[in-house]
């Protein structure tokens, strides 16, 4: 069966396992090996030299992987969401699957299994960015280098950011089902070479170093994570009990240190749905809670602009003095936090409806200035909003802004007791590795967590608890080579993928048909 092209039912059968094995890398189960085994499941599949076939495998692959992966999408805004942006990423798989046979066609590739693994991985990666960038800014999740946050692997992307991460899960995918085609072939030592490489491809991160030491003090930080009333889309309904939770835990945050010890408190998204710039009484709360802990706060709140939308901000609020600098999320999530083209989705769901006023953009990057007494200057917090975890360009600016730490606001009730929130701690922890900066993920109703710049948890919150954590973190001011690269590997490999197809499409005219489904095998 893999000496020739793959039945056609035995193709699908095999995309479908292989999805599914590939959503069980990511959190939970959590289980990062095996990307691997769904990655050389999806070449083996996709073995067939016919493009919409390919194309055709693709999309169950996508099916079988983004359904599972992103149940949550259901339980906060419904079914016909879902399963539309199941459908959106799993076209996205699909046209991977049509590129690789189109540049498989070459001669030089499909006579060349070690060529096979480059521009299937290439094509991949290439993939990966085009649906994390189009349309509406893209959906980042799922992209196989967030379910290596506990794998070796993780340390590459100190090297060369997601895309680095993911084209090296999916080489040793390939590697391996190289080698089982070897195996069947009867190449026994082509065999052990391949499965070979990849073993050091997948250890290979255990030799990068990845800095921890703090270069420029220590910031000593509380996490208040408060809790809601309820779940799903109604669990903001009590603005006062959130907003009141939150004082409470931030009161709390006294337990385990003295006023004027902590240097900063981080609240979540979404902590105070209550403008304090413009209401006296959350102004007063959030005032009394900082003048107690004697120290700044970090505030994810909203503000109502009088031309209409919204803004989901993040305000430094001093005590005694209120805001002294502020963020706002620079890409609300469509068709949650604003809709596109609402006149035309209404067609498919009412919910478009519950979003009363779109969310507007940000036009600046994730980077608080914190003026530290203890340390006598000024400390640069790089701070994301939930999902903006997701998206590269996001949090390396703020980094490159001057961000000594990350902090990631996240509100993850409406989704539940679902992955998300522990998927979206899997991004983080990347973004850790990513920029070697220490990162807090503080969230409305958990999962919060503190991690240092080499991405181990040191402290974790449950889900749907009033908790509250105080970690000293160490301040970073060098890049790593990702930070510096900026988005370059990136742009390469999709130079790289454009080139690649074309030149398979063009060399497919030398090369007999026959000679390439045998090849293929």
């Amino acid at each position: 069966m893999l000496v020739r092209e793959p039945s056609r039912w035995w193709a699908v059968g095999l995309a479908l396992i292989s999805g599914l094995v590939t959503r069980a890398a990511f959190p939970a189960p959590g289980w990062w090996p095996a990307a691997f085994l769904g990655m050389a499941l999806l070449y083996l599949a996709m073995r067939r030299d016919s493009a919409r076939w390919n194309a055709l495998v693709g999309f169950v692959w996508g099916l079988a992987f983004f359904g599972p992966l992103i149940t949550w999408a259901n339980d906060a805004v419904g079914l016909v969401p879902w399963l539309a942006l199941t459908v959106l990423e799993a076209s996205y798989v699909a046209l991977f699957g049509a590129a690789w046979a189109w540049a498989r066609r070459g001669e030089a590739v499909w006579r060349n299994g070690g060529l096979q693994v480059v521009v299937f991985t290439v094509l991949w990666v290439a993939a990966e960015d085009l649906r994390s960038t189009w349309p509406f800014g893209g959906f980042p999740w799922g992209r196989l280098a967030f379910s290596q946050a506990d794998s070796p692997l993780v340390a590459f992307a100190s090297w060369g950011g997601t895309p680095l991460v993911s084209a090296l899960v999916a080489a040793v995918g390939v590697l391996l089902a190289r080698g089982a085609v070897a195996v069947v072939r009867g190449r026994v030592l082509r065999a052990l070479g391949a499965v070979v490489l990849a073993a050091a491809v997948a250890v290979g991160g255990l030799l990068v170093p990845l800095a921890t030491a703090a270069q420029a003090g220590q910031l000593r930080v509380g996490a208040v994570q408060g809790n809601v009333p309820g779940t799903g889309l109604d669990a903001f309904g009590q603005r006062s009990a959130v907003l009141g939770n939150h004082v409470t835990g931030t009161l709390a945050l006294l337990d385990q240190v003295q006023p004027g010890e902590l240097d900063l408190v981080l609240w979540p998204e979404n902590g105070t749905d209550i403008d304090p710039q413009v209401d006296a009484r959350a102004a007063d709360l959030i005032d009394s809670a900082a003048s107690a802990v004697d120290a700044p706060m970090l505030v994810g709140t909203v503000e109502y602009p009088p031309e209409g939308g919204r803004y989901n901000t993040a305000v430094l609020w001093v005590p005694g003095e209120g805001v002294t600098a502020t963020y706002t999320k620079q890409h609300p999530a469509p068709f949650a936090e604003y809709i596109p083209m609402r006149s035309f989705v209404r067609n498919f769901s009412s919910a478009v409806d519950t979003v009363t006023r779109d969310m507007l953009p940000g036009d600046r990057p994730g980077y608080v200035p914190l003026e530290s007494e203890r340390l006598a200057r000024t400390v640069g917090i790089g701070d994301v909003i939930c999902f903006e975890v997701a998206y590269d360009a996001l949090v390396r600016d703020a980094v490159r802004a001057g961000g000594e730490v990350l902090v990631v606001q996240t509100n993850n009730a409406s989704f539940g007791r679902s992955d998300e929130s522990t998927q979206q701690l899997a991004m983080s922890r990347l973004r850790a590795v990513e920029h070697g900066r220490a990162t807090v993920q503080i969230s409305t109703v958990g999962v919060s967590a503190v991690i240092g710049p080499d991405g181990s948890v040191s402290q974790q919150t449950g889900l749907f608890t009033a908790e509250q954590m105080v970690a000293d973190l160490p301040l970073r001011t060098t890049w790593t080579p990702a930070t510096a690269l900026g988005p370059w590997p990136g742009l390469v490999v999709d130079a790289l993928a454009v080139c690649m197809v074309v030149a398979g499409a063009f060399g497919a005219r030398r090369v007999p048909r026959p000679d390439r489904e045998e090849s293929a095998a």
